[in-house]
């Protein structure tokens, strides 16, 4: 097993720990467990060589990622504050792509948010919408109205693309008074022969319709003087020509099946009658109801110029993705040159084809749909930013397909129209053509004039050796800690120098605070170089949480399967000895390690909605949103009872800001049986509502009434805790103590921290410093410790422990705005700005770019300070201080 994770590759560019050489899962994977412990044991027996050489290099990212990104946050907020209306929703749009380069998921979506309600016509809305979604996916619990009356919400939209249906009720109001009327009285009959048949119409009415026909039926034609038209060469049948009759006289179209419907719209069209195609594309556009409607009726739209039926059939497809994407016929449809031209017409085309190349790229960056997306996406950019975005994603997608000379054009592209960090991209098209010290020089005459950011000297370290690559990356983890790829190569090159266990620690380092699968696969590999295969099946197992199909060994060996195989090398436990572990690992807040056991857990009953919560609440607590939503609609779906359900679903509700609507199932989940859960989740949603004493005195009175409920010691622990939290608000230290005692009676140990803040308050420093203490010797994840037992000692203690912080967590930032805070009481204030530089290099933090925007102000640096306000006030258009510092800056301004 030692060899295991040797294995043979070629250089490579995807994200995997190691360099991949074959994409299929199957590679190597026998349905027999014996032939593929065969094979695994001739693997085995190769040569060993470089694991460092194998490290896949990093992805070039397609994201939009400026070399400043405050500058450039700062002046996209000041063109939003003064653009014209019709313009600020694009620039949000890019607002978003900025936060998506950044990680920062919550500010995508809030800038999507912004973006769809600021966008003037529906087509535009109907694509932010669909794109906050997609990036919501699985977050949005109760769909609160039909799809029908999502397509009527969004399409009626007043841009001129389609009139409401309510003006054309006023057109035709005048007829409908009209028909009371007998037509013979009022106009002179015609009528229309098709076949055998006839219709009798009022000339008049007809001539109504639109001009073409008021020509006809009244101007020099011969029509005009005829009693009887043979319309029977038209087209038209009977049943389409009776409707047209019917609305001449009523206003309104008789019911009439989609063909029906579809007839009488193409008559619209060839004798320009604009009424009747409205009510047609109102009609057709209630019908819309599944993905394969949406395909089919939008053909017609499409070819019918059907502006509010294209709206309802692309507000179905777009509802679909990415799925919707795997088809053909879809993919076909949406990059087809009418699309095109119908986009282009309505403004919408470059934000549509950006959401469809962002799918696309995430699902394969190299698949033809994907190109025809991206080149759709170059055709209908402006040049500037968002040609430049356009074609780095080309060039993103070229050097995947392994066509370097086109990637070559792209980047050098994009880097002309403004965005350097193609340059990066540039020089790895270099670097394939065999120009090392081409492509070196590329990065160094691009950034040699610029400030120097953490993902620059990765790039450099790939053209570099042995311990020079090694000097650029330990620079790349100085200025930005959140990259991986140095943690993964130093761990690499430990593990050449068979020193497994500084390997170990120095992969631990960034699996500290950002949990990725290449980290944890990499991990994975060291363990069984360790021959530590309960820590190897640990992290398998966190894996399969992450990505139930996840595949290592660059895709070779599918993770369940080596799972299998590990398995029989370690103590088996039962369901008994799963909880017993899984108390201890929470009991000394390993997350990781509680996330397998919940996992091993869910193996042997796959349907226990209380597990999924549970795995939920781990994934949470691990910064990954997106699974954690997963795992808690497989409890809302798996839940055994109707009050189980209604709880999973107000976790669902609070998690996406309905903290209302939790409240409310809860009760509801109350009233039908009572339970701890229940009453947890409405005592955690109103304390975050209100703060009022009166509102915490219901919260407590909640807690009292969960913990009269069955349920295990975990989540006993943790409504002690919070009722301790709870009395200390409330002022009750006594209270308060004892809840955390009793807390850690049953090992919660984050009650120590409760119990910290209690001896705080009642002045008692050093008992308060010696509780966090005891957390910090009993928790393995305790970068929150250390910052909270700052708090308790002197300066230099405090210090020590929120540089301590920084090395276990560098995406906390109290730290960096304690230190610039002790720098700048000391009166040094360039220190102290470049303290926090260095955490808002890589971390988009509200309070750090307004603390530095104060602290700008403070030496008299306008310019710095009003791009700080800017780019704050783009993380969060509403805070209040950093307006009210915006508008102090703007008065001294000369």
């Amino acid at each position: 097993m030692r060899g295991l994770w040797l294995a043979d590759s070629c250089r490579g560019s995807q994200v995997h720990a190691l360099s991949p050489y074959d994409k299929s899962p199957d590679y190597c994977i026998q349905s027999d467990r014996l032939k593929c412990k065969k094979q695994w044991e001739g693997m085995s027996e190769r040569p060993r060589s470089s694991l460092a050489s194998k490290l896949a290099d990093p992805l070039i990212e397609p994201h939009l990622k400026p070399l400043d990104y405050v500058e450039m946050l700062a002046q996209l907020h000041e063109e939003i504050e003064s653009a014209p209306e019709h313009e600020k929703a694009n620039l949000c749009l890019f607002q978003a792509l900025i936060f998506k380069g950044l990680g920062e998921s919550k500010l995508v979506r809030r800038s999507l948010g912004a973006a769809s309600n600021l966008a003037k016509n529906p087509i535009s809305k109907i694509v932010y919408k669909a794109w906050l979604q997609l990036e919501k996916k699985g977050e949005d619990l109760i769909n609160r109205s039909s799809i029908l009356d999502r397509h009527m919400g969004t399409a009626h939209c007043d841009d001129g693309m389609g009139a409401p249906s309510s003006e054309m009720s006023r057109v035709s109001s005048d007829s409908a008074e009209m028909d009371t009327l007998s037509v013979e009285s009022l106009d002179e009959i015609i009528t229309f022969s098709i076949g055998s048949e006839e219709v009798i119409c009022g000339r008049q009415r007809i001539a109504s319709l639109s001009v073409p026909f008021d020509t006809m039926l009244n101007g020099c034609f011969t029509e005009s003087k005829l009693k009887r038209i043979d319309f029977s060469q038209s087209g038209v049948s009977m049943e389409a020509m009776r409707a047209v009759d019917e609305f001449s006289r009523t206003g309104t179209l008789p019911q009439l099946d989609p063909n029906g419907l579809l007839e009488v719209l193409t008559f619209a069209n060839r004798f320009c009658c604009e009424h009747i195609k409205e009510a047609c594309d109102n009609a057709l556009s209630k019908l819309a109801l599944t993905g394969q409607d949406a395909l089919i009726l939008m053909e017609y739209g499409l070819e019918e110029s059907a502006s509010l039926l294209v709206a309802s059939c692309l507000e179905v497809l777009l509802h679909g993705l990415p799925g919707i994407l795997q088809n053909s016929q879809v993919v076909s449809l949406l990059s087809r040159n009418d699309m095109k031209m119908f986009m282009m017409r309505t403004h919408s085309a470059f934000a549509f084809y950006s959401l469809l190349s962002q799918v696309a790229m995430e699902d394969d960056a190299s698949s033809d749909p994907c190109v025809m997306f991206l080149e759709c996406l170059q055709e209908s950019a402006k040049p500037g930013r968002e040609r430049a975005w356009a074609l780095h994603l080309l060039g993103c997608s070229m050097l995947e397909r392994k066509l370097f000379v086109d990637a070559h054009q792209m980047f050098e592209a994009a880097v002309e129209e403004g965005h350097h960090y193609s340059s990066a991209g540039l020089a790895r098209a270099k670097y394939e053509f065999g120009h090392r010290n081409a492509a070196l020089s590329t990065l160094n005459l691009k950034f040699c004039d610029q400030k120097q950011i953490g993902w620059m000297f990765v790039e450099r370290s790939l053209y570099c050796e042995e311990e020079e690559k090694l000097a650029e990356l330990n620079k790349a983890t100085e200025l930005d800690p959140t990259l991986t790829y140095p943690y993964k190569y130093r761990a690499a090159r430990l593990m050449d120098e068979s020193k497994v266990d500084e390997a170990i620690l120095e992969i631990n380092r960034i699996l500290g605070f950002k949990v990725t699968t290449d980290c944890l696969e990499l991990r994975v590999y060291f363990c069984l170089a360790a021959q530590d295969y309960a820590g190897a099946i640990r992290d398998v197992r966190a894996l399969l949480t992450l990505n139930p199909k996840y595949t290592l060994y660059s895709g070779r060996v599918r993770a369940s399967k080596l799972l299998d195989l590990l398995s029989p090398h370690v103590e088996q436990w039962n369901i008994a000895d799963c909880w017993m572990q899984l108390y201890d690992r929470w009991s000394s807040v390993d997350d990781i390690g509680s996330l397998a056991v919940v996992h091993q857990m869910l193996e042997s009953d796959p349907s226990k909605a209380l597990l999924f919560f549970r795995q939920s609440l781990l994934l949470l607590r691990l910064n990954c949103p997106k699974s954690a939503m997963q795992s808690l609609q497989l409890a809302r779906e798996n839940a055994p009872s109707e009050p189980e359900r209604l709880v999973y679903e107000g976790w669902i509700l609070y998690d996406t800001g309905h903290c209302q609507e939790a409240i409310l199932k809860a009760q509801k989940s109350i009233d039908l049986q009572r339970s701890f859960e229940a009453f947890f989740l409405k005592a955690y949603a109103l304390a975050d509502t209100n703060r009022h004493i009166e509102v915490s005195k219901e919260v407590v009175d909640l807690l009292k009434e969960a913990l009269k409920c069955p349920s295990d010691g975990l989540r006993k622990g943790q409504a002690l805790n919070n009722l301790g939290s709870v009395y200390v608000d409330c002022g009750e230290l006594d209270l308060a103590a004892d809840a955390y005692l009793s807390a850690l009676e049953i090992r919660h140990t984050r009650a120590h921290q409760g119990l910290a803040r209690v001896y705080y308050l009642r002045n008692e420093r050093a008992s308060a410093y010696e509780e966090m203490t005891k957390l910090i010797e009993k928790a393995k994840n305790n970068a929150s410790a250390y910052e909270k037992r700052s708090e308790y000692c002197e300066r230099s203690k405090s210090l020590a422990d929120l540089n301590m912080v920084t090395q276990l967590d560098p995406l906390r930032t109290y730290p960096y705005r304690y230190r610039a805070a002790v720098l700048m009481d000391g009166h040094k204030e360039g220190e102290a700005i470049e303290e926090l530089s260095k955490a808002i290099a890589f971390k988009a933090d509200l309070h750090l770019l307004h603390l530095r925007a104060a602290f700008n102000e403070c030496i008299g640096d306008t310019a710095s300070a009003l791009r700080d306000c800017h780019a704050a006030l783009s993380v969060d258009p509403s805070h209040t201080e950093t307006m009210q510092l915006h508008g102090r800056v703007c008065s001294r301004e000369p």
